[in-house]
């Protein structure tokens, strides 16, 4: 698979993604944000990081500096970090609203932020190397261990919705359009995982188009969940 295969699937991604992730937050800046701030700021930091690999993927890709392309590298995994952060944060938000007349919210809340936290070290410390080895090397299982913690918060979303007594269609489409983000990414990076080994790009390729299609889901659901979540201003007048 050559580097300017790679990079065309890459501009197709997000000549697809830009424009879902803008519509998405248009669409929350209409007033759902009042109710979601963290699936908001969720979507401003993932815009505004895509908007920082698509510049520096360009400028490696049309230099061929080597430079450019550790650096390229590196901000990647920086951003997978920060994004990782507000995946959990945005399903622990969404676990407290969908608990909000819940006597055990509290609990519920404090048991599963702890366990999403321990869970994260612990699998950090498993998959953990220091340098020479590199980052990509041990990143790429730990952020497939932290999709799978991520599915099972979303699933855990899903089970308390169902059972409560006065169904969000909102939440449940917002929980399952992250669901399907959730397993994408997680099958993405155990196949990225085992492309590692024979080193097969085709393996790795094919890993990462898994991911990239969940991501466009996600965002296809949580544009047309929120579009259709009237305006304060309309639901004021009705």
């Amino acid at each position: 698979m050559t580097a300017l295969t790679r990079f065309v699937l890459q501009v197709v991604g997000w000549a697809v993604g830009l424009p879902l992730e803008i519509l998405v937050i248009l669409a929350i800046f209409r007033g759902p944000y009042r109710r979601y701030p963290i699936v908001f700021l969720f979507v401003l930091v993932d815009f505004a990081t895509t908007l920082v690999d698509i510049a520096l993927n360009t400028q490696s890709f049309l230099t061929h500096d080597p430079a450019v392309s550790h650096l390229a590298a590196k901000v990647y995994w920086i951003n997978e970090w920060v994004l990782q952060v507000l995946i959990f944060a945005t399903v622990l938000s969404l676990i407290d609203l969908a608990t909000f007349l819940s006597r055990s919210r509290r609990i519920m809340r404090v048991g599963l932020g702890a366990g999403a936290l321990l869970f994260a070290g612990i699998t950090f410390w498993i998959h953990f190397h220091p340098a020479p080895v590199k980052i990509g090397v041990w990143m790429t299982p730990w952020t497939r261990d932290m999709s799978v913690c991520a599915t099972v918060l979303d699933l855990a979303l899903w089970m308390i919705l169902i059972a409560s007594p006065k169904s969000d269609r909102s939440l449940m489409l917002i929980s399952g359009g992250l669901g399907m983000q959730f397993t994408a990414e997680a099958i993405g990076e155990a196949v990225v995982n085992l492309s590692a080994a024979p080193q097969s790009q085709v393996l790795a390729l094919i890993g990462a188009i898994i991911v990239a299609i969940g991501n466009l889901l996600c965002l296809y659901v949580w544009w047309q969940t929120f579009r259709a979540i009237p305006s304060p201003a309309k639901a004021e007048r009705h």
